[in-house]
């Protein structure tokens, strides 16, 4: 690992960038959409996940004012 590591900071910056926007074709798997489509497709129970939302439905349920409503003027704040 640390003749890999050496060999990276050995790189010229630009090839370094280069090699920073290759990775997700080099290593799927460190793909964020990748990662995120294995999850949507996945099989299976999400027990956890489940549980989670079943939690703040009933949260939301008691007091629907914890959760208020979003509205598209807020995302344009945010920007």
């Amino acid at each position: 690992m640390e003749q890999i590591e050496a060999a990276i900071r050995a790189l010229p910056a630009g090839e370094r960038d280069r090699l920073a926007k290759d990775l997700p074709k080099l290593f799927p798997e460190m793909d964020g959409d990748a990662a995120w489509e294995r999850l949507i497709h996945a099989e299976g129970p999400r027990l956890a996940l489940s549980r989670m939302l079943d939690e703040v439905e009933a949260v939301a349920h008691e007091d629907p004012a914890r959760f208020p409503e979003t509205m598209d003027d807020e995302f344009k704040r945010r920007s």
